[in-house]
């Protein structure tokens, strides 16, 4: 089967989408799932979080946006066993100069990722690529959503989080209903939940109401393991299996598959 491709998305920063990204990649890989990532964020924290340091990156996203690497010669294998990774570097900073004026400049990634078919982890097929977004709803973001099955938003547990997810909400629509008609939303993540915090819960609520069961039943708590570990250059799930942020990356992602399944019974 065809690998899904997963964009995480959402412009507003912090809200944990790199966090997200390389958790939900180990959680995957841990029940038996093999993941590219693909680090679309000029800052490249997804591949410093996951141990790729700057000088092992001497092929990255830019270069597979450009068209001057194919996604094999893009990607390399990470510590986690069946996670590889394509690693950004800061010259994602100037992608758009470059491709701005190119007619096929939305579909660079989408065109990129048919190379996937030459591409395996084990000597066994990608099931899923997920895309890390950077904080903003430009050039790379829009490669990322054209060439994406379905987003996956996640939405930090304070008060303005809903402020900005309309204007997600209504470029995903833009996106499917001009660019990529196959595109739907996989679910929303809520993160840094603070069960002390009265206001985590009335905004968990809030999101339920407003978003349904496009929420995950999956809450992401605030754990200082999640946040220590990639100074470490280690998914959580390998420097604290144990913790809560952990165990919560690996219950969203049997709902991720349970969705997937759900969405798509041949997958």
């Amino acid at each position: 089967m065809a690998a899904r491709v997963l964009t995480l998305a959402n412009q507003k920063g912090g809200v944990g989408k790199t966090t997200t990204a390389i958790n939900l990649a180990t959680a995957l890989a841990a029940i038996g799932e093999r993941v590219l990532i693909l680090d679309l964020d000029p800052q490249g924290n997804a591949s410093t979080g996951l141990g790729i340091s700057r000088a092992g990156r001497e092929v990255s996203s830019y270069d597979l946006l450009v068209g001057d690497a194919t996604i094999a010669e893009a990607s390399v294998m990470t510590s986690v066993p069946n996670v590889a990774i394509v690693p950004s570097t800061m010259d994602l900073l100037g992608v758009e100069l470059t491709i701005a004026g190119q007619p096929d400049r939305a579909f660079r990634l989408r065109e990129a990722l048919k190379g996937l078919s030459g591409l395996s982890i084990n000597e066994q097929a990608i099931s899923y690529v997920l895309i890390d977004c950077p904080p903003s709803l430009n050039l790379l973001t829009i490669n990322a959503l054209v060439a994406a099955d379905a987003v996956v938003v996640p939405l930090q547990c304070e008060f303005f989080a809903l402020e900005g997810l309309s204007q997600l909400l209504q470029t995903i629509e833009q996106i499917r209903s001009t660019l990529n008609p196959r595109l739907s939303i996989q679910g929303v993540v809520m993160t840094m939940f603070d069960k002390r915090n009265n206001l985590s819960e009335q905004v968990l609520q809030d999101v339920r109401q407003e978003m349904g069961e496009l929420v995950y039943d999956t809450v992401i708590p605030r754990n200082v393991r999640l946040s220590e570990a990639p100074s470490y250059g280690k998914p959580a799930l390998l420097y604290d299996l144990k913790c809560a942020g952990s165990q919560a990356y690996l219950r969203l992602a049997t709902e991720v598959i349970r969705r997937e399944r759900h969405l798509n019974p041949a997958a």
